[in-house]
């Protein structure tokens, strides 16, 4: 069993930034795919960003050019780095990591984001 913690959330105004880490219990340089997803109230939870084992990554269409998502395979760490915060950002923000295609992959516990106007 994999743990994963996240860290880094908090308040912020618009306009702000914050940086999100997801330290793992395992190591993850095999992991095929590392990634960020954030549920708002009410709403799906919705992908964020996403890193391959390749560094390949693709992010979610209202995060794009404001957001970066890296892993340190050294560390154990995922990271996120959140610039230009909007209201519209707010949410738990969930660390997901897969080891195998075809798998669900681990999930943390979750941080709050809450971006105020």
């Amino acid at each position: 069993q994999v743990q994963l913690v996240e860290s880094g959330g908090g308040l912020v105004q618009a306009g702000g930034s914050l940086r999100l880490s997801c330290l793992a219990s395992s190591k993850i340089f095999s992991a095929v795919k590392a990634g960020w997803y954030r549920q708002a109230p009410g709403k799906q939870r919705e992908l964020v960003a996403v890193v391959s084992s390749d560094s390949i990554t693709n992010y979610g269409d209202s995060v794009k050019g404001r957001f970066t998502i890296s892993r340190d395979n050294a560390k154990n760490t995922v990271y996120l780095q959140m610039n230009s915060l909007k209201p519209e950002d707010t949410g738990v923000y969930y660390c997901n990591i897969i080891y195998h295609w075809g798998s669900g992959g681990y999930w943390g516990q979750g941080t709050q984001v809450t971006v105020s106007s």
